[in-house]
């Protein structure tokens, strides 16, 4: 087992990646398209691929190095990771981000950065009990200057301004884009901020404190991402957008509708147009995936943890886009017979009855061999056909 893939013909993998995605998004699918979820973490958090032992640490504090790694990982990628999606050098340049895992949002509105060895960084709770109403009285953070903005916008002009200096594999970065796009989700960076035990408890003990933050929270989201729109001149409010909060999954359908739903459909409202719309959900979301279909016109499902594929294809329909697949420990752990087998299983679960992509679930973990990578590309490929 490796972390290298043997040579392969990019232009015969590309020519077939398109002719899928053609005919996928045609309504016609040939067969299920593979994609994978991969973050630079692959390179930072494998000895093996990180020589130089560049830690998280390191990559966000420099924005030189975090583009650097961020180059490196896509060249990985594309040179090493079955995917129907473009291998070998891009055709059209680079792309590079500010990215910092995951914590941009809470870190927006206070929270510290933490750095442990050896894995990502995380953020620390910060509203406890005797203060955690200490948003409120300070406002809507300023979009480019309040907490962890200002670092967003200063690592983004520095990489746009230096981007003809950042060349991999001969190919120069085309495209840069600052952190805060998006947005992880209300109940998620909820959790983050006052800690996930503790905002449950709210929710029997203070729901008025949590109707309160859950509602800051979409409001300075909105804000936040309407300035960033407006600074890049992106379109202001696009048909279709996708968001997350896997947070969610820990509450009953009665619990989402009254607290979360709400902030779902204001963010809606607000940043997107009709839809369709997408949203990534990695948890066990089962028992809330259809109020999202109908409330929110959500018609695809970025899933993680493995689902009750057949259940919830009947339930969500052909038209339903659902992408999952394997789970990232068992294409960590697992052997190539181990990966085809479950990928089999699923392709065999119902779930292919409908728009379906495969993919890890959810994330592909550092030191993944690249042979159970490969394993689930070529099972997709013969038992994934229609």
């Amino acid at each position: 087992m490796s972390y290298y893939l043997h040579a392969i013909d990019f232009a015969e993998h590309n020519e077939e990646a398109k002719a899928v995605w053609d005919a996928y998004n045609a309504g016609r699918p040939i067969r299920v398209p593979v994609v994978l979820g991969v973050n630079p973490r692959v390179i930072l958090l494998n000895p093996e691929l990180n020589p130089d032992g560049i830690t998280f640490a390191d990559y966000m504090a420099n924005p030189d190095i975090m583009a650097t790694v961020q180059l490196k990982t896509q060249s990985y990628v594309r040179h090493h990771l079955l995917q129907d999606a473009e291998m070998g050098p891009p055709s059209c340049g680079w792309s590079i981000s500010v990215e910092t895992q995951n914590t941009f949002e809470a870190t927006w509105f206070g929270a510290r950065i933490v750095f442990r060895d050896r894995q990502v960084p995380v953020t620390e709770p910060m509203l406890g009990d005797d203060d955690k109403h200490k948003l409120f009285d300070r406002g809507i953070p300023d979009p480019f200057e309040g907490g962890m903005a200002a670092w967003n916008w200063h690592f983004y002009e520095h990489m746009l301004a230096n981007k003809s200096r950042y060349v991999q594999d001969g190919q120069p970065v085309a495209n840069v884009m600052p952190a805060g796009l998006g947005t992880d989700g209300p109940m998620t960076v909820a959790a983050n901020l006052r800690g996930t035990t503790r905002i449950c408890e709210d929710i029997y003990e203070d729901p008025a404190y949590v109707h309160e933050l859950l509602g800051y929270m979409t409001r300075a989201t909105i804000e936040r991402i309407r300035a960033y729109r407006k600074a890049l001149g992106h379109e202001m409010k696009p048909k279709c957008w996708a968001f997350a909060d896997d947070s969610v999954e820990l509450l009953s359908p009665e619990t989402y509708r009254e607290f979360v739903l709400p902030c779902h459909k204001m963010l809606l409202q607000e940043l997107a147009g009709e839809g369709p719309h997408s949203v990534h959900l990695c948890g066990s979301v089962d028992h809330l995936i259809c109020i999202l279909k109908e409330e929110l016109n959500v018609r695809a499902w970025d899933a993680g943890y493995p689902i009750d594929y057949g259940t919830m294809r009947a339930k969500l329909g052909r038209e339903f886009q659902i992408a999952t697949g394997p789970t990232v420990s068992t294409l960590l752990y697992g052997t190539p017979e181990s990966v085809w087998e479950e990928t089999e299983r699923i392709l065999s679960s119902g779930i292919k009855e409908g728009r379906f992509i495969m993919r890890e679930a959810n994330n592909l973990s550092p030191c993944t061999p690249v042979e159970n990578v490969a394993s689930m590309y070529e099972c997709v490929r013969q038992y994934g056909k229609y």
